[in-house]
């Protein structure tokens, strides 16, 4: 949800359109620099949660980190970025934030995860205990890692951390080449998830079509059921009961008031 007016705004204005968990963000995507939290703005925010019962707010960091930049002081940047993110999000509660962790940029995938890994380990070290970071799984635009559930596994497994889950967002991997269209290709896809990472892993799912083919590597999100994916696998999705207690989060164009109709036709799927 927009953020315009503070956090608890953002609470409100879900709560509205019928949404039961909600994703934020805690400062500008597009900046460094962060507007100092207030006791009122966390006041409101709190007071937002007790009066909507919404339960679960997850926040997504800033579009700027990258986590294996190979420039030193970009790299430096992104570390305390997040870390900062973290702390922000301990302040006000909220106990997961997403990342797209980093792009190689010419440096390949191993030395780009391995980077990733090691500056994961240091934001860890130096985050609150409360606060869940979550690798988001990438279409492999560009240089972005985690395009493949492999490199999810290697950067938990290397990073060792009980604070570092995994965020999947169905347009995300679905033009990374992981289909989810039927009921084998869905199948194949959450069991290849189970047999990689681990589904206790999956902490926060991103519902979202495709504007862009299988495979297309193209990160361009649609309306549900409007896309490339089509409606099988978001009915599959919000009904599959290994998911019942994983918050998913629309990220669909024309925010928020597409989210609203793609809200009412994902509860629309519900069969209880």
């Amino acid at each position: 949800m927009p953020t315009g007016g503070g956090l608890g705004k953002a609470v409100r204005a879900g709560k509205a359109i019928g949404c039961t968990a909600l994703q934020v963000f805690t400062s500008s995507p597009q900046q460094w620099r962060a507007k100092p939290i207030t006791d009122d703005m966390v006041a409101d925010f709190r007071a937002a949660l007790d009066e909507t019962a919404i339960e679960v707010v997850v926040s997504h960091d800033s579009y700027l980190i990258n986590l294996c930049s190979p420039d030193e002081t970009r790299r430096e940047q992104a570390i305390s970025g997040l870390r900062a993110e973290m702390e922000r999000c301990a302040r006000y509660g909220i106990t997961m934030v997403v990342s797209h962790m980093g792009a190689h940029m010419g440096q390949g995938d191993d030395a780009g995860l391995d980077a990733v890994a090691e500056s994961t380990r240091r934001v860890l070290e130096g985050a609150p205990a409360s606060v869940t970071l979550l690798m988001e799984t990438t279409a492999g635009q560009g240089t972005c890692l985690n395009r493949s559930f492999e490199h999810l596994a290697y950067l938990v497994e290397k990073v060792g951390h009980p604070n570092l889950g995994i965020c999947l967002d169905t347009c995300h991997v679905f033009a990374a080449g992981y289909d989810l269209r039927t009921e084998a290709t869905y199948t194949q896809t959450f069991g290849e998830l189970e047999r990689t990472v681990g589904l206790s892993a999956l902490r926060v799912i991103h519902c979202n079509d495709s504007k862009k083919p299988l495979g297309s590597r193209v990160d361009r999100h649609e309306h549900i059921g409007e896309g490339e994916i089509g409606e099988f696998a978001f009915r599959k999705l919000v009904n599959d009961p290994r998911f019942e207690a994983i918050p998913i989060l629309l990220e669909t164009p024309e925010a928020p008031e597409g989210h609203e109709r793609n809200l009412a036709k994902l509860l629309s799927y519900r069969e209880s």
